[in-house]
Order: C-alpha cells, then sequence, then structure tokens
C-alpha cells in the first residue's frame, strides 16, 4: 500500500514526503507544480526510487475528479496527506477563484476520490485564518463563531466542514491540523522571503506593510513533520482537529525585518511603514493559540518563534535564495 500526498512538491508538501519516504513508505505525489519542481527535483532525478516503485509523481490538475480518480486507480493508496491549495493569502485575495480551485474544489474531489475506492485514512491542512479576527482570545479548537475575513480562510473552512461531513458518512479517520505561519527550507513567499528580496534590490531601505506590530507564532517546517507524523501513526475513528503552533509568543514584523537586516549581514537600514495594524486586505494582524490539546499527545516544537525566523534566514541564505 501507498501514501498520496496531494500537494507533495509544495513547500510543506515536499518536506513531508522526505519524512514519508525516509520512513520506509512507498509514495505517490500529485501536484501541479505551481512553484515548479525545485522542491521533488532530487526525488525525481533518484532513478532507484522509481525502480523499486517507492515514488511516483503525477503532474495534474487535482481540482478534476477524473484526474484525481486516475491516481486512486493506478495505485493502491491507503492514506491521504492533502496538503493541495492555495497557500498565498494575498493572492487568493485578487484573484478569488484560486481558493475556490485549489483548496476547496481539490477537498472535494479528493474525498470523492477516496469515497469511491474506499480510502479511509485522512490528514488535512488547514489554518488559524478559520478563526478570523479574534484579537482578545486564546484560540482553542473548541472556540466557536468562526468567521474568517480572507477567501483563502473561508475556503479552508469550508473544506473542513466537507471532510466533517464525509467522516461522518463514509466512516474515515481524519486529522485536522489548523497552522500558522510554516517557514523553513524551500519557502516560496512570504514575509521573510519578501524582505530578503527586496533588501537584495536595495540593502539601504526597507518598505514594510502595515506598522510593523504584527505578531504571529512562526513554526519551523521539521517541527510541524514531527507532528503530522506523531499524529499520523495511528488512525483513530472520527475527525480530530488540532491547532499547532509553538510554545512561545509569536514574532512581529519588525522583529522579523531586525533578523533578517542581522543575518544578511546589512548596517543602516531605514524601515518604512505603509502604516495600518495590518499589511493587507484579508491579513490578521496578530492572534493567540492554545496548544494544550497536542502537547498533551506528547509532540513539542523544539524553536521558538524568533528561532525558526532566525533559522530560515538563515537556511535561505545558505541556499542562495
Amino acid at each position: 500500500m501507498a501514501v498520496l500526498v496531494a500537494g507533495g512538491a509544495g513547500f510543506i508538501g515536499s518536506h513531508l514526503v522526505d519524512r514519508l519516504l525516509a520512513e520506509g513508505e512507498d509514495v505517490v505525489v500529485a501536484d501541479k507544480l505551481c512553484f515548479g519542481d525545485r522542491n521533488i527535483r532530487h526525488l525525481l532525478d533518484d532513478s532507484e526510487l522509481g525502480r523499486k516503485g517507492r515514488f511516483r509523481f503525477y503532474m495534474l490538475e487535482l481540482a478534476d475528479q477524473e484526474c484525481v480518480d486516475k491516481v486512486f486507480a493506478e495505485n493502491k493508496i491507503d492514506t491521504v496527506y492533502h496538503l493541495a491549495a492555495n497557500s498565498d493569502i494575498r493572492k487568493g485575495g485578487e484573484e478569488p477563484a484560486v481558493d475556490w480551485s485549489n483548496t476547496l474544489k481539490t477537498t472535494r474531489t479528493i474525498l470523492e476520490g477516496m469515497r469511491k475506492v474506499n480510502v479511509r485514512n485522512l490528514f488535512f491542512a488547514s489554518t488559524s485564518a478559520v478563526y478570523g479576527e479574534r484579537f482578545d482570545e486564546r484560540l482553542s479548537e473548541t472556540t466557536g463563531g468562526l468567521q474568517p475575513i480572507s477567501y483563502y480562510g473561508g475556503a479552508k473552512l469550508a473544506s473542513e466542514a466537507l471532510i466533517s461531513s464525509y467522516t461522518y458518512m463514509c466512516n474515515l479517520h481524519s486529522v485536522v491540523f489548523r497552522f500558522p505561519n510554516v517557514i523553513g527550507p524551500r519557502l516560496t513567499h512570504g514575509v521573510i522571503f519578501d524582505f530578503m528580496n527586496k533588501l537584495k534590490q536595495s540593502p539601504h531601505k526597507l518598505k514594510i506593510l502595515g506598522n510593523g506590530t504584527q505578531c504571529k507564532p512562526y513554526i519551523y517546517v521539521s517541527d510541524l513533520i514531527d507532528a503530522i507524523a506523531h499524529l499520523t501513526k495511528e488512525w483513530k475513528s472520527g475527525q480530530d482537529v488540532f491547532n499547532i503552533s509553538v510554545n512561545s509568543a509569536g514574532t512581529t514584523v519588525t522583529r522579523i525585518a531586525e533578523i533578517v537586516v542581522g543575518e544578511m549581514g546589512l548596517d543602516g537600514v531605514q524601515f518604512e511603514y505603509t502604516g495600518g495594524d495590518c499589511g493587507w486586505k484579508g491579513d490578521v494582524p496578530r492572534f493567540e493559540y492554545d496548544i494544550s490539546k497536542i502537547l498533551a499527545t506528547g509532540w513539542k516544537p523544539r524553536h521558538t518563534s524568533d528561532e525558526a525566523v532566525r533559522q530560515t534566514v538563515t537556511d535561505m541564505i545558505a541556499a542562495k535564495m
């Protein structure tokens, strides 16, 4: 039997694929390569993996039911890791169809594909954006009245609802993680990525969206992959939802800028703020997670938020991003 990683060529998905292969799983990746194949090129070039049938790649549109059905028909799959989605909230804000097609529609096709061949184990990558703007609350998995303010958050919350119904109707075993900002090697967008690119073009000045006080937790990708592996070793009946984050305070945008400047070895950089308490419409400027549920399972992050930011900048410099 094999596992299917939908969106396995993406930032988080590719790290998960590496872990699954290292643990001896046979892995099928389906992805339409929005960011190219660079994150899995080392696997595509490994002829031994292909010969032994341990890694198989499909370049296809996961929002297309026929394409998804083909993957299930050609492989004996018993577990699905669904990470296929629009990962750029700002892009979705400009093009709502991206969240509909890449996030919600892919969830529906994958669930239907699973139903048709009776695959019952599902992991889904959700997001903190499902909570909406909840500034003065410590958000737990049981927090009610979820009102996402971005198309991205809305598509993820709708996906969670679909998964809940399929879990009940088809007797699935489903695990949902609500991520904060995930960072690390192979990062393709986001504030760290943007700051480093801006400073390469203009090393004496950095434009910062908002007022710089926006504060969110940042989790290092290897800590997240550890949590996914930990919570999907054994599958339980029904749906379980987990907040996943760090064991520390978040990191402000200004602090990220300071870390980036310091690690890049730049002096005299002038910060210029656009103003306002958020970077763009649909951005949630701050939130606080309760992660007691996932900590109770025995998992804990190895990096604080600031440490995750610093390590990511170091990673990207080493990769000559």
